[in-house]
């Protein structure tokens, strides 16, 4: 029935691994047929619950589906559902506050770094066996970073925030470990954790970031590593104060081994101090990205961390793409030496969007969030139907269901396009949306 491959493990989350490394490694081809509980169960001496739960978590990732006494088997094509299918299309004439885009008009004229990108690959083009970091990009980076209070560490470079925490979660993880990951938090993230097999701790979020007590749960209760956003947490636009940093930190020293990675979403487009966590264990990666204040076309992200992690990312990247591009290194290089964004007035404009937006809404008796970044987080009764209502009144915004484990439902709005003439008229129509439905009596 299996061949020669043998599946093992004492835990349900072992078993569990097992079968997906057999999947991985096309021992177990689609269409084979698992043990039944029971039998599994006997063969590895384990009580036929924790088969059972083995089982009930790989339906779960889509690695297997049941039919009934047809038993278990592998699925034909491993579901990979993406939560930003879960979007509303504006059809014209509906404002778009759905895609989470920055503002265009506060992105930086690429031509001249381009230009100087080219330039400086003319006189010394990139070859095989260059570093894959060029200096200039490490030495500001890291001056950043020190600045910013970031503990030391060698520098290397990923194509966004999302390749970068995926390579760190592969440095050191395993199919079956647990994430404990914000909630609601960034989806593409959310996504990405069963992707690689793991499983999500979901720790809920307030204003100031991750609640303490939340993660001190996720972490006795065995999960492997934290994912934090330190500042424009999306979608709550949460950011990490200095009072929580402080709490986090003495949660974190309790599970030196946990691995810890921060996300600094808010980098250059919010004016609030960065708070790091970094240090408190002993495996750390901190992540900032160029997208939301330079572009989101340039992938190109800076990762720094422990010794050890770092050296994981970049000797497995080494055998993928290598390197990112030099000529987008360089163009950032151009972009943060010349100042081509003035991350104070970036900041302001998003801020005073924002902060109009949910003090039109807190007049109309609806609670809203939107400490830092570009987007405001309305929770709701009814997802679905406040979706609805906004699209009908001319809004298209994000579902909550994007974002979102085990959080309460909401919607998330981005800002970056709002004028002052948007703000009434949008705050009524979310007042409208977030009321609850009108039952309908028949007679």
């Amino acid at each position: 029935m299996l061949g020669e491959y043998r599946i093992s493990g004492r835990r349900a989350s072992d078993i569990a691994a097992s079968v997906e490394r057999g999947v991985g490694s096309g021992d177990l081809v689609p269409g084979h047929v698992l043990p039944p509980m029971r039998e599994l169960a006997s063969l590895l001496g384990v009580n036929p619950n924790t088969v059972a739960a083995a089982y009930r978590t790989l339906r779960e990732r889509g690695v297997i589906e049941t039919a009934g006494r047809r038993g278990s088997r592998v699925r034909q094509r491993p579901a990979s559902t993406s939560r930003g299918s879960l979007r509303i299309d504006a059809p014209p004439g509906v404002r778009d506050l759905g895609a989470g885009n920055p503002d265009p008009a506060l992105l930086p004229d690429l031509g001249e770094a381009l230009a100087a990108a080219a330039r400086a690959n003319a006189s010394r083009p990139a070859l095989y066996g260059d570093a894959p970091v060029i200096p200039e990009l490490a030495a500001f980076a890291r001056a950043e970073m020190d600045a910013d209070g970031v503990l030391a560490g060698p520098v290397a470079v990923a194509s966004g925030s999302l390749d970068a925490i995926e390579r760190v979660l592969s440095a050191h993880l395993k199919p079956g470990d647990v994430v404990a990951v914000e909630d609601p938090g960034w989806g593409a993230l959310l996504d990405l954790v069963p992707a690689l097999g793991l499983r999500a701790a979901p720790v809920a979020v307030d204003d100031e970031g991750p609640l303490p007590g939340d993660v001190e749960r996720a972490l006795r209760a065995g999960a492997e590593a934290l994912v934090v956003t330190g500042r424009a947490q999306n979608p709550t636009g949460a950011a990490v104060g200095a009072e929580r940093a402080g709490e986090l930190r003495s949660v974190l020293a309790q599970y030196p081994g946990v691995l810890l990675i921060e996300d600094d979403h808010g980098h250059a487009i919010v004016d609030l101090p960065l708070h790091p966590l970094a240090g408190a264990t002993d495996r750390w990666a901190f992540v900032r990205s160029v997208a939301k204040a330079y572009g989101p076309d340039l992938r190109v992200a800076v990762l720094t961390g422990d010794a050890v992690t770092v050296d994981r990312v970049t000797g497995r990247q080494s055998l993928g793409p290598g390197w990112v591009s030099t000529l987008l290194q360089r163009t950032v290089v151009h972009l943060w030496t010349s100042g081509a964004v003035d991350t104070a007035a970036v900041a302001r404009a998003y801020g005073e969007r924002r902060d109009a937006l949910v003090l039109a809404l807190e007049e109309r008796g609806v609670r809203a969030h939107g400490r830092s970044g570009m987007n405001v987080w309305v929770p709701v009764g009814d997802e679905t139907g406040a979706v609805a209502r906004l699209l009908h009144a001319g809004w298209a915004v994000a579902p909550g269901a994007r974002f979102r484990n085990v959080a309460p439902q909401g919607v998330r709005l981005t800002v970056s396009s709002l004028t002052g003439a948007d703000i009434t008229p949008l705050a009524d129509a979310v007042a409208a949306a977030a009321e609850p439905a009108r039952p309908i009596s028949y007679g």
